[in-house]
């Protein structure tokens, strides 16, 4: 069978160290030299001629992540690697994926684009802002549910007085998984932004008096809408309000947001990394790690990926 190597991008080596050693094989030599304006030159140490490669990093901001990514990519391709699989725990710029408004770009499309002109022939991610997205790519994409990794823990879990809330419109789908594999009820909280980050408004549809309600969402950035909803929710009744949030970008004043809201606990993936300098006891990290690994050796043997997920 050819043979399977793991490399990872700076953003991301505690991540790619932890799938390796799920794989069972250390992740592959791989540097990152600088020419002193700060130009990258990624190096790849070891011959990748005919192998399955796989590089792990993520693709938070800054955009240099992105670029590593792709000068990796460009590397193992002119190395004449046969397959080549960009492992990307977040995949970033995929909130822009339609066209809302006069003279935007759709970011998602392009930086699919770009991914395959480097000569990506693979792509494995989790959670896409919106699934339509795999659409833009004209390569095999592994969308990973983190349903795969929160369902089993919420089992081990008192679910008795639970429901589930998606924090806006858009995410209902996401959280009617969830209501419908417990077997629980859904509200919605819908809200009006009037620019980007900044809500307006905000209103409840459905009954929480006495309940605990869990908010479900792909991503939690500066937390204004989770804190705002969670807020509200008490407000309506709601007994306690937890939340679960795939990747954990939390810029701005996310933190400080998050400790003043009524918000009990946030669980969140370790797609992106928590800075080192800011914490909050009610942030809860689980590893993606092991779902990534069994995702790539699937991948390698040719085995089913949809066997991964949890089916509601």
């Amino acid at each position: 069978m050819v043979e399977v190597k793991i490399f990872s991008g700076t953003s991301s080596h505690y991540l790619a160290e932890k799938i390796a050693d799920y794989y069972g094989q250390p992740l592959g030599d791989v540097e990152l030299n600088r020419f002193s304006d700060g130009e990258m030159q990624p190096v790849i140490n070891e011959s990748v001629r005919g192998a399955y490669v796989f590089f792990v990093q993520s693709t938070f901001a800054p955009a240099e992540n992105l670029m590593e990514l792709l000068l990796m990519v460009d590397a193992a391709k002119r190395a004449s690697a046969g397959y080549i699989s960009a492992v990307i725990p977040y995949f970033g710029y995929a909130r822009q994926d339609r066209k809302d408004k006069p003279r935007v770009p759709i970011s998602a499309k392009l930086v699919a684009e770009l991914m395959q002109a480097a000569g990506v022939n693979r792509v494995m991610t989790m959670d896409f802002h919106a699934d339509q997205i795999q659409g833009f790519f004209d390569v095999p994409v592994d969308h990973l549910k983190s349903e795969a990794i929160y369902m089993p823990y919420l089992q081990s879990t008192d679910l008795e007085n639970v429901i589930f809330a998606s924090p806006d419109v858009g995410g209902v789908k996401r959280a009617r998984t969830y209501a419908k594999y417990f077997s629980k009820n859904l509200v919605i909280c819908d809200k009006y932004r009037k620019k980007a980050n900044e809500i307006a408004e905000m209103t409840v549809i459905g009954d929480v008096d006495g309940a605990d309600v869990i908010l479900v969402d792909d991503l939690v950035d500066t937390a204004g809408t989770l804190c705002r909803a969670a807020d509200i929710l008490i407000k309506k009744g709601a007994k306690s309000v937890k939340a679960i949030c795939t990747h954990p970008v939390l810029s701005g004043k996310a933190f400080e947001n998050i400790e003043n809201s009524s918000l009990q606990e946030l669980l969140v993936c370790d797609t992106i990394p928590l800075p080192a300098t800011k914490r909050s006891k009610k942030i809860r990290v689980l590893s993606t790690a092991k779902l990534f690994a069994r995702a790539i050796r699937n991948t390698h043997e040719h085995r089913s990926i949809s066997a991964l997920f949890i089916e509601g």
